[in-house]
């Protein structure tokens, strides 16, 4: 038996949050979003991917974000990337250098933690 990769990522969100997944994660991260299966819509949240990602974003009744756990996502632009972020309102956090990346931290509109990393 194997692991051969990951599906998706999900994160929680709270009710009624979508409008603010859609902008962070459609206009500021760039993924598009895409239909829930009808049996999974009527549960809330919305799930975003593009050609390399998937996050799922579910409602979680009693919602308390990720603030250790966390996505990791690869950008080929972090500082344009950040730039944007910050214009928008968000707040980049940075971190202990990893080796071979350049990387930041950001919380999406429900406070989980996402960071953002670009290979050197």
């Amino acid at each position: 038996m194997t692991i051969t990769g990951i599906d998706h990522i999900q994160l929680a969100m709270p009710a009624g949050g979508e409008q603010e997944a859609r902008q962070f994660y459609a206009d500021l991260l760039g993924l598009s979003e895409v239909e829930k299966p009808v049996a999974l819509a009527a549960r809330g949240g919305c799930w975003f991917q593009n050609s390399h990602i998937k996050i799922h974003l579910g409602v979680e009744d009693s919602f308390s974000p990720a603030k250790k756990a966390h996505p990791a996502l690869l950008t080929d632009d972090l500082f344009a990337l950040v730039k944007a972020l910050e214009d928008a309102g968000y707040e980049i956090k940075e971190d202990l250098a990893l080796p071979g990346y350049d990387r930041r931290f950001v919380n999406d509109p429900f406070g989980n933690r996402i960071e953002l990393m670009q290979p050197k």
